[in-house]
């Protein structure tokens, strides 16, 4: 079974002005595309055609380094596009169990924000900034370089993402230019904290007791 490159769930337009309609055309029809597109050629014939994105991530060391980059290119982007939103930004509210856990695990959410963006501009390079869950249930930050993420076998820290921002250069370059600190600060008036909590939920069993 080929996997299938995803609608947006928004108009490609609706995130401006912080993230601009043709760099949002350009990286979901050409690089989300191109990666959803090769992933589908380097499993093809193979054991991988049965298996769940999550599954191929959670075993990519056993496969071939085009399945860890395209494979790793197509489930982050989808995780991108729809931790946004255009009526999105600002604070998740209190009653969210992500807020909570935010407080718990970071102090604050101003703390989280500037854990967050840290991990997100000193990203040598191409990659991900992403905020995870682990195996005991708390919150955490990390990055990625290039196509990885927090789900695969071959990372530092492993967890389940429940926010991802994507750092390179052709997710803000025709806007921003060099300044990714700017398109940075601005994913934040962009983020669906109701996506997140509801990831946030799925990933604790335990989140509804928070």
């Amino acid at each position: 079974m080929a996997f299938k490159l995803p609608d947006l769930p928004y108009a490609y337009d609706a995130l401006e002005p912080n993230i601009d309609a043709r760099t949002m055309e350009i990286h979901h029809t050409k690089h989300h595309a191109g990666y959803t597109n090769n992933l589908n050629k380097a499993i093809e014939g193979t054991e991988m055609e049965n298996m769940s994105i999550e599954d191929i991530l959670a075993n990519v060391s056993k496969y071939p380094i085009a399945v860890r980059n395209n494979g790793g290119g197509f489930y982050n982007h989808g995780l991108f596009w729809d931790n946004m939103s255009p009526d999105g930004g600002g604070e998740p509210s209190d009653r969210m169990n992500i807020k909570k856990a935010i407080d718990r695990d970071f102090g604050s959410f101003d703390a989280f924000k500037a854990e967050f963006s840290k991990a997100a501009a000193t990203r040598f390079g191409s990659g991900w900034a992403w905020l995870c869950v682990d195996k005991a249930d708390k919150l955490f930050i990390c990055s990625t370089p290039n196509q990885d993420n927090p789900l695969m076998d071959v990372v530092p820290e492993e967890g389940t993402p429940v926010l991802a921002l994507d750092v390179w250069e052709h997710a803000y370059y025709l806007n921003y230019q060099n300044r990714r600190g700017d398109y940075i600060d601005n994913f934040f008036n962009v983020i669906n904290w109701k996506v997140v909590t509801e990831r946030y939920n799925d990933a604790n069993p335990g989140a509804s007791d928070l």
